[in-house]
């Protein structure tokens, strides 16, 4: 897989730069439904096939991604967290005083 065939996949399913699996998979699942030669899919008899070579692609690369389950992180991922644990003792923002 190259960097252009990634790019090429997420530009199939209108996805931008970051999209969790649960996002990929709800995005292939409408897309689908859309393509699908039984829908009437407008001509295009490879739509329903670039999508699914998309999704493998985009499923294979998530498999091989290794993902971190350091503090640090967790902080990126959930940003949220990290400001209630930032603030959670302040007394101006309603933790303990």
């Amino acid at each position: 897989m190259t960097y252009d065939e990634l790019q090429q996949a997420l530009k199939v399913f209108g996805l931008g730069e970051q999209a969790s699996l649960q996002e990929i998979k709800t995005r292939h699942r409408e897309l689908a439904k859309r393509y699908h030669p039984d829908a009437g899919n407008n001509g295009r008899d490879d739509a329903i096939r670039e999508l699914n070579e998309a999704y493998r692609l985009l499923l294979d690369y998530i498999r091989h991604y290794r993902f971190g389950f350091d503090e640090e992180t967790f902080y990126e991922q959930c940003p949220e967290e990290r400001i209630r644990r930032q603030y959670e003792e302040d007394p101006v923002w309603g933790g303990r005083s």
